[in-house]
């Protein structure tokens, strides 16, 4: 039996020989050939550009642009701080958030000055910021933006309007006041015609 086991281990050694032996005739084996330099950066490149089309690219974040450090500030109510601004039917109380952000942000009460006249007030316009908030402080004011129809808010009202959005005020209350919140302070206000 174990002259059989030695025979048949002989047999597939002898096979696996041949075998070998055969593939060597079919195809001789040459000495491995050193390769250019030029051809081993060339094949760094293109496994490379091969890694880069398979990844996408990761995009680079924004980079950050330092502002001065922002102040404290505080403003007190008193009317004599109204004043007038960018409309003839409204006094603006500024509360000092613009010289305190240095130009990041810029907050004021509006008092509507009525009674309210149509024909001034209803002028179609839009306002060239990154964020704008509203918020109702006192009485109500009814305006009409573009693509939401006309919007009546009431004392306690809050509303942020998309960056240059078409709108217009319609009508308001006689006491109405709003705190708007503007990014940046320095902005530009485009009136349009109907």
């Amino acid at each position: 039996m174990a002259r059989a086991r030695t025979a048949a281990t002989k047999k597939s050694v002898t096979r696996k020989t041949a075998a070998r032996s055969s593939s060597a005739k079919r195809s001789p084996r040459r000495p491995a050939l050193a390769k250019p330099a030029a051809d081993k950066t060339t094949a760094r490149k293109t496994a490379a550009v091969k890694a880069a089309v398979r990844k996408p690219a990761k995009a680079k974040p924004p980079v950050a642009t330092r502002r001065p450090p922002q102040r404290f500030v505080v403003s007190h109510h008193r009317d004599e701080d109204f004043a007038t601004g960018l409309r003839a039917y409204a006094q603006y109380r500024d509360l000092g958030i613009a010289a305190a952000s240095h130009g990041l942000a810029q907050a004021h009460v509006i008092r509507l000055i009525g009674p309210c006249d149509p024909a001034e007030v209803s002028k179609l316009h839009y306002h060239d910021v990154d964020f704008q908030m509203v918020y109702v402080l006192k009485g109500w004011v009814r305006a009409q933006f573009d693509g939401e129809g006309e919007i009546t808010m009431r004392e306690g009202s809050c509303w942020t309007q998309p960056p240059r959005i078409k709108h217009m005020i319609l009508d308001y209350a006689d006491n109405c006041e709003l705190l708007e919140i503007i990014l940046p302070a320095e902005f530009e206000t485009v009136e349009l015609t109907k």
